[in-house]
């Protein structure tokens, strides 16, 4: 229930990013708005470069739907990657 929360947040935070690239807002503000977008590209990535980094041989692959909402939603989407695929033994 959180996690669906939370990459409805993100939806709408990229929204609101990209709204930037199609209609800009006033002058001072879409200077901040690029880079907060620049910011969470860049991070995006990272979590996905790290995420592939860190698979080991036996570790199930990632595919590319699962690597585009990897980068759309982020740490949303890598809290339900491993919760599916290595649930907690009690």
């Amino acid at each position: 229930m959180l996690l669906n929360l939370g990459r409805l947040l993100m939806l709408c935070v990229w929204g609101f990013l990209l709204v930037n690239v199609v209609h800009p807002y006033p002058k001072p503000l879409t200077y901040f708005i690029n880079v907060a977008l620049f910011f969470m590209i860049m991070m995006h990535g990272l979590q996905l470069v790290l995420l592939r980094a860190t698979q080991t041989k036996d570790a199930p692959p990632i595919d590319r739907l699962t690597q585009a909402k990897v980068f759309l939603f982020g740490v949303f989407e890598l809290v339900a990657w491993q919760k599916k695929h290595f649930p907690r033994k009690k």
